[in-house]
């Protein structure tokens, strides 16, 4: 007998610890964004190719991938909050590294760095995830997750922000033409001038971190963790082995991220090739951010009325049309394609995120969210590879053409064939699970 009451998306008695673990979902935003411009201006400051450059993303997404899966284990012993805590701990110590790193002028601690942070993000992103998915019915769980990922980008915007405005335009090499031909004494000054620009907002986001941690250790969480006893490790991992629809959705996140990474950290390489400073590049990056807020708002409200799996897809192929002027186009226009990409990104993470954990049991959610955490790894892998493709001519960005195209345009072929699978994807779940899920439903009904 059908009642009409619908579930309710964020029940009562949970609305403040969900405010309070939506505000790490901006903190982590925040993380992303600041560091994606970090490899334009790593490259400039410390004479980088292209690839060496993205050693930057290599470290940071790559904390991400050796950390999830500790942080799962962790967690199925302990509670969300010690897990939270942990998170912000580790973001906080690899913050305030960027001080002795910005002393020694070296690459590789400034790498380090990044990646002791991105093991607190790990645990945060490992913790958070499913503890909102826990913090209500099972039926509203997709909807609120994207609703609490709708604070990230106010993170990202935020990120980009400070380091447009407190970097970027503090970067002196950058506006040096032949940064390289300068005498040694000349370049070590603008090099210590530009390392203290980088390095004042990780070190004041570090303190600002240790409040948050003190926030977080003096206020009750609601404990989801269940109590009865858990199957073991093995048998969680062969049952998410055995699972078609969480492995493909691991996939489809590697994919993602990947795709996300890419067009946000060279659309400096796109912008310069078309003549643009790293300075009016980073507006292009700041409306794209805009729009990927407006884009998860609208998402989110579309999920009341279309399913996830057909929204993701639909979603997915306007991205791959995007992408397409991304590549053929040879002014201005192909930026604007790839501000639009992110309108297209905007409820990717999210959704398949709830699509690929909402059939699992808790205990399988835990160890499952660390697969989804580790799946950033795509966002060190295929940001080195596009890296690669651009330096294929040189250390500039259009030194050759491919296929007719310049480097940098071609390179974009990455994300395109991220976001096929994508849509393919979406419209395997819709067809799939969500039509024989409406089938079950109906037959119960009757």
């Amino acid at each position: 007998m059908k009642t009409g009451k619908k579930a309710a998306v964020i029940p009562k008695n949970v609305l403040v610890p969900f405010l309070l673990v939506t505000l790490l979902f901006a903190l982590w935003g925040f993380a992303n964004a600041i560091t994606d411009p970090m490899v334009q201006a790593f490259k400039k400051v410390l004479e980088l190719s292209n690839s060496q450059a993205a050693w930057v993303q290599m470290a940071f997404y790559g904390g991400y991938f050796c950390m999830a899966l500790p942080a799962a284990l962790f967690m199925r012993k302990y509670s969300y909050k010690t897990g939270i805590l942990i998170g912000l701990g580790l973001y906080a110590i690899g913050a305030l590294l960027f001080y002795p790193a910005a002393v020694t002028q070296h690459f590789w601690f400034f790498c380090i760095a990044l990646y002791v942070l991105t093991f607190g993000l790990a645990f945060l992103e490992t913790a958070a995830n499913p503890y909102v998915l826990a913090m209500g019915p099972k039926e509203t769980a997709t909807l609120r997750l994207n609703l609490a990922q709708a604070v990230n980008p106010v993170g990202l915007v935020a990120g980009l922000f400070i380091a447009q405005q407190f970097i970027l335009k503090n970067i002196k090499s950058d506006d040096i033409n032949n940064f390289s031909a300068m005498d040694e004494a000349a370049k070590a000054l603008v090099r210590t001038s530009d390392l203290m620009a980088i390095r004042n907002p990780y070190v004041i986001l570090g303190l600002v971190l240790i409040v948050v941690f003190i926030l977080f250790l003096a206020i009750k969480m609601p404990q989801s963790k269940e109590q009865e006893a858990m199957p073991g490790i093995s048998k969680t991992f062969s049952d998410l082995g055995k699972n078609k629809k969480y492995v493909l959705g691991v996939i489809a996140q590697i994919l993602y991220i990947g795709a996300q990474i890419m067009c946000w950290t060279y659309i400096y390489q796109y912008a310069e090739a078309k003549g643009i400073d790293g300075v009016t590049a980073g507006y292009y990056q700041i409306v794209a951010f805009i729009v990927f807020t407006v884009g998860r708002i609208l998402g989110t409200y579309l999920l009341r009325f279309i399913s996830s799996g057909k929204l993701l897809a639909s979603f997915a192929v306007l991205a791959v049309a995007f992408v397409i002027g991304v590549i053929t186009s040879s002014g201005e226009f192909g930026l604007y394609c790839l501000v639009g990409i992110s309108f297209c990104m905007s409820l990717m993470f999210p959704t398949i995120y709830g699509i690929t954990l909402e059939d699992l049991t808790e205990e399988q959610s835990k160890v499952g969210s660390a697969g989804l955490v580790m799946a950033i790894v795509g966002g060190a892998l295929m940001p080195k590879l596009q890296g690669m493709i651009i330096d294929a001519g040189g250390t500039g960005v259009s030194d050759i053409q491919i296929l007719g195209v310049a480097e940098v345009n071609f390179s974009f072929l990455l994300p395109l064939l991220c976001f096929v699978y994508i849509s393919w994807y979406g419209f395997y779940i819709s067809n799939k699970h969500e039509a024989s899920n409406a089938v079950s439903s109906e037959t119960l009904a009757a």
